[in-house]
């Protein structure tokens, strides 16, 4: 699959209840990116920085409803993930040493 084949304007799936860890939270304030904007890149399918084995990793999870994961780079450095949980009920944000 290709992005080009994906749709961006529609939610690909449900995100819970969304949690951000205080690392988390401390990095996207300083490189001053809100949450949402991770959140909206996430729920419409744009997994950041992936490789294409888990760009289709996560596209086979959306149908099958298994765990999505996606990473965004931090103009400040470093990186923070977003992953939304199988069953949908909660979407963390948090840096990968949370994890």
């Amino acid at each position: 699959m290709k992005d080009s084949d994906i749709d961006y304007t529609k939610p690909r799936f449900e995100l819970g209840v969304v949690l951000v860890t205080p690392a988390g939270l401390a990095a996207l304030e300083a490189a001053q990116i809100p949450e949402v904007l991770l959140l909206a890149r996430h729920v419409h399918g744009d997994w950041g920085e992936l490789s294409e084995e888990d760009r289709l990793q996560n596209e086979l999870a959306v149908l099958l409803g298994l765990r999505l994961l996606s990473s965004y780079p931090l103009p400040t450095g470093g990186k923070v993930w977003v992953i939304t949980e199988a069953d949908r009920s909660a979407t963390t944000i948090l840096l990968p040493d949370d994890y």
